[in-house]
């Protein structure tokens, strides 16, 4: 008993991938209450509460939910059988038998479940900026990786369609709950930090280029299709333009938050280098990239945070 525990615990922290939660998720939250906690706009026990609560919100939906649908759909279809599984591939915990792909299914489906029930109370109870923001959350993981639309299988629509409103609502979260409204440099911060999301996602996709083409029906991400449309050397090129699009919304705070701009297009270009250089055949090296990008990435979220 005790073994099985321990196994479904280790199996739970794995699906987790906290990682990913953290520098995406979490980062973002953070960047869009550091103003609030800066200019005291809440007792500081009320700011670590709401925190908490956005925090809790973004481990079940992102790091629970969207992975265990994610990883049962590229199961399904192969793509994690060949992918070279550094930080891509899926949290492989039915490969590793940690949970079953029933199990697996099954979490999905009733954790599902559980939310849409929760977002229905919010609503009866009239709290309906939790529940537009808890059914965003639900619909980003289940578009992303259940047919019959499973985004991620079609190139732009899974980043734009599911990713970027999931960060993006996730941004503006904390002042709109606290304020009523959604402040200018709240949007501004979340949609950048979106972006910078958008762009090490599609990095992480690059060493599951071949293991996506081979999945049935193929996973025909982004960087699939500007390697099919252009050639290998264009695999880097999704991850190049989310950076620039990022750095064009970076013109638009520059007027009012040099300092935030100016960090910005500090970690973009540091960001740009790494993508430029890295030999998107070496998996390693790809790898390396993706942990560059998810550092800049916290550094742009929380510049970004502190510079309003």
């Amino acid at each position: 008993m005790a073994n099985q525990i321990l196994t479904v615990l280790r199996g739970g922290w794995t699906l987790l991938r906290s990682i990913a939660v953290i520098f995406s998720s979490i980062a973002t939250i953070i960047s869009s209450l550091l103003p609030l906690f800066i200019d005291a706009t809440m007792t500081l026990g009320d700011l670590l509460m709401l925190f908490a609560l956005l925090a809790i919100a973004a481990f079940i939906i992102h790091g629970i939910l969207t992975h265990a649908l994610n990883d049962y759909t590229d199961f399904q279809t192969g793509t994690d059988a060949h992918s070279p599984a550094i930080l891509s591939g899926g949290s492989r915990v039915v490969q590793k038998g940690m949970i079953s792909l029933k199990g697996l299914r099954q979490l999905g489906k009733w954790l599902t479940i559980f939310l849409l029930i929760i977002a229905v109370l919010l609503t009866l109870f009239s709290q309906y900026k939790l529940a537009i923001l808890l059914l965003i959350g639900i619909w980003s993981a289940t578009s992303y990786s259940l047919p019959p639309l499973r985004l991620s299988y079609h190139p732009f629509l899974g980043e734009w369609l599911s990713l970027f409103p999931a960060i993006l609502f996730l941004g503006f979260a904390g002042p709109w709950i606290v304020l009523d409204s959604i402040p200018l440099w709240a949007l501004q911060n979340a949609v950048i930090n979106a972006l910078f999301c958008m762009a090490w996602v599609m990095v992480h996709h690059i060493p599951d280029l071949e293991a996506d083409k081979r999945a049935i029906p193929m996973k025909r991400t982004s960087v699939v299709w500007f390697v099919d449309t252009f050639g290998l050397y264009y695999a880097r090129f999704p991850a190049l333009i989310y950076l620039l699009v990022t750095g064009l919304w970076g013109l638009w705070i520059g007027f009012d938050r040099f300092w935030a701009a100016a960090c910005l297009f500090l970690t973009i270009s540091i960001g740009g280098f790494f993508v430029m250089k890295m030999n998107v055949t070496n998996y390693e090296q790809v790898t390396v990239c993706e942990k560059i990008l998810l550092f800049l990435a916290m550094i742009t979220a929380i510049c970004l945070g502190i510079f309003v």
